[in-house]
């Protein structure tokens, strides 16, 4: 007795399909695409994170030069805490610097915590700068509500909070530098300050720069 001719192919054709590779899983595709999208979204969001939700801060900066005036759409601040010597200063700060060369410098990507606490007053025009009161080596999961900690890192040569440089609009550089000009110059030159966000890890972002009674937003 005869087959028939598609009883006959279709063992072959079960055998071919058997031989095709599995269809992947639609999730196997999709997660790595939100991952990849979640890495790029969340560079810019922490900063935005930190700019609604961080506590507002007044930083004193360190001289500048008046001779040295902004160039492009930058400018680069130190600030009282960047100094060693004044964290060597600090509660906690010979213990932080401690094993260091001759305690003047960490060993780089060294990370602390400076403690700053709010002025009694801050109603003055420039606001009065947060006072650093203390340094940790980790950070403070509990302090009163008139203090926060400033995340800091070592450099081979510098210590960095995330602030030290700020772009400004092109058309404002020749009336900050005018500003910072007369304001440097003189018997008692004035140093100026500048307003920044700390959230509670310790990140800061910039706000706006105080020359004298002049407010420049960034």
């Amino acid at each position: 007795m005869t087959r028939s001719k598609s009883a006959l192919t279709t063992p072959l054709l079960q055998g071919k399909q058997s031989q095709l590779p599995e269809r992947l899983p639609i999730w196997r595709l999709w997660v790595p695409l939100l991952l990849q999208t979640g890495l790029i979204l969340a560079s810019p969001a922490q900063p935005f994170y930190t700019q609604v939700t961080g506590k507002t801060v007044i930083l004193q900066t360190a001289p500048v030069d008046p001779y040295d005036p902004i160039r492009g759409y930058s400018q680069t601040l130190s600030y009282d805490v960047s100094r060693v010597e004044n964290l060597l200063s600090l509660p906690g700060g010979k213990e932080l610097f401690k094993g260091s060369k001759q305690n003047t410098d960490l060993p780089s990507e060294t990370t602390f915590y400076v403690i700053l606490e709010a002025p009694v007053a801050n109603e003055s025009q420039p606001p009065k700068p947060w006072k650093p009161v203390g340094v940790k080596s980790n950070r403070p999961t509990s302090l009163p509500a008139n203090q926060i900690a400033l995340k800091g890192k070592s450099t081979r040569n510098s210590i960095e909070y995330g602030l030290e440089t700020y772009y400004m609009p092109e058309s404002r550089r020749d009336e900050i530098n005018q500003d910072i000009n007369q304001t440097q110059r003189g018997r008692q030159p004035q140093s100026f300050v500048v307003e920044v966000k700390v959230d509670t890890q310790g990140r800061a972002v910039p706000i706006s720069l105080w020359v004298s009674k002049r407010n420049y937003r960034f």
